[in-house]
């Protein structure tokens, strides 16, 4: 059995899941949703789409840290064994809609982009501080993106 450096590991996720779990709190308590995201090939940022008017919006706009859950679960009983979750933690802001930013998240969501296009949605960029990627779910790596 090859054993995958944290490296390779961390970019299997990144580009094969199109669903994390967004992370934001306020006033101290945690509040979480569902998103699809894309991340830079350097793995240093990552893109997600949000209205404006959601609770996740106005969370990131009074603080802006925040975490990413990535998984690879199947949910099964092998998960305890097989699984690999990564959590992104670091900074998160809106960014223009620049056709740079837009291409990178529709070439992963391509459904997305009448989303993304609204006008009430804004374009989200998270710059990455630090993942921590579990394997056999015990087997955990911290990567520092700095």
């Amino acid at each position: 059995m090859t054993v995958k450096a944290p490296e390779d590991i961390l970019e299997d996720i990144l580009k094969e899941q199109y669903l994390g779990v967004l992370a934001t709190e306020r006033d101290g308590r945690p509040y979480t949703n569902l998103i699809a995201f894309a991340a830079t090939e350097d793995m240093k940022r990552i893109l997600f789409v949000t209205p404006r008017f959601t609770r996740k919006y106005s969370n990131i706009q009074t603080s802006h840290y925040a975490s990413i859950m990535m998984d690879n679960r199947s949910n099964t009983v092998l998960d305890f064994k097989d699984a690999t979750v990564v959590n992104a933690m670091g900074m998160v802001k809106e960014v223009d809609k620049v056709p740079e930013y837009s291409q990178l998240y529709l070439s992963k969501q391509p459904h997305l982009k009448d989303f993304l296009q609204a006008p009430t949605s804004a374009l989200m960029m998270m710059d990455v501080e630090k993942y921590i990627i579990a394997t056999s779910f015990q087997n955990v790596v911290e990567m520092e993106m700095k």
